[in-house]
């Protein structure tokens, strides 16, 4: 538990020292998406390839991405109904925050530093299916209640997978481990070097990107989000974890990775899809903290 408890202080104290470096102007909100570029084309595939390389990718392992796609479709079928009293520019930034994880990140770091690599090789399986939600699902839910009616473009849908280093690493990675081949041992030794820097540097965006800003308006409707968001989580999440006949740390995953904080991907489609930005940002500020705490107290629990 003591160990559990420093990794936890750590990760907070690293998280404050971000946000305060924003507050006393050493570093600017912009910086912040710098640094979120280097960590999600740089460090965060380093870590992928450190990790998924000599992974033996078992049945039970292919069933994570199965289970985040299904949850995040029956949440976004309850969130019809939830937000259905909503204006439809709400209601679609309403929607988006309901489904998709920020797995990259949040959970990375923490897992890293509860469990290791072993616990990261779950979470990059829960990944793969959080990628297709994410690129998927929450682009259609924001797009839906716009003017574009709904329609997608699957084009642009598969350039936006295209662009992602991590999801083409996760496929390379995967599938050189499935042939049994490996990378040449100068790439891993890089990819070792550079993925020590996710932790930190993923910890620190957090705080960097963290605010309080507030609007006392949508308070109802953040409710609602949250409580769909959390309560769904926490319900599928807790039975899940008793009914599946795998692995403890297949369980824990599950358990975990159902009341993630919010993708930081929501606040780029509301920016494209003309959305509240200022509801989605404290929707998104607010699911880090109450994640870290649920994460917190989880981590003594499952231990």
């Amino acid at each position: 538990m003591t160990s559990i408890n420093t990794q936890f202080l750590l990760s907070l104290t690293i998280i404050i020292i971000g946000y305060f470096s924003k507050k006393f102007h050493l570093v600017k909100e912009e910086d912040g998406d710098g640094i979120s570029r280097i960590i999600f084309n740089i460090t965060l595939p380093a870590l992928i390839i450190t990790t998924f390389s000599t992974i033996k990718v078992t049945h039970s392992l292919v069933i994570l991405p199965v289970i985040v796609i299904v949850f995040s479709c029956f949440v976004a079928f309850l969130g019809n109904f939830v937000f259905r009293n909503e204006t439809p520019r709400n209601k679609g930034a309403l929607s988006m925050t309901t489904v998709g994880f920020n797995i990259g990140l949040f959970a990375y770091p923490l897992v890293e530093a509860l469990w290791g690599k072993e616990g990261l090789k779950y979470f990059g399986m829960l990944d793969m299916g959080n990628a297709l939600i994410i690129y998927g699902l929450c682009y259609f839910l924001g797009s839906f209640y716009t003017s574009n009616n709904g329609k997608i473009n699957p084009k642009e849908l598969l350039k936006k997978m295209c662009r992602s280093v991590p999801m083409l690493t996760y496929i390379l990675t995967l599938l050189l481990n499935f042939f049994h081949l490996n990378y040449p041992s100068f790439v891993l030794d890089l990819a070792g070097a550079l993925s020590k820097a996710n932790m930190p540097l993923s910890l620190l965006v957090l705080g960097i990107f963290l605010s309080f800003n507030l609007e006392k308006s949508h308070w109802v409707s953040i409710l609602k989000s949250l409580l769909l968001r959390y309560g769904a989580g926490l319900t599928v999440g807790i039975i899940l974890y008793f009914v599946l006949p795998f692995e403890p740390l297949f369980r824990n995953t599950v358990l975990i990775g159902l009341i993630l904080p919010v993708s930081m991907s929501t606040t780029t489609y509301s920016v494209e899809f003309d959305l509240d930005k200022k509801l989605v940002g404290t929707l998104t500020n607010l699911t880090i903290i109450i994640s870290f705490i649920l994460m917190w107290v989880l981590g003594i629990f499952l231990n």
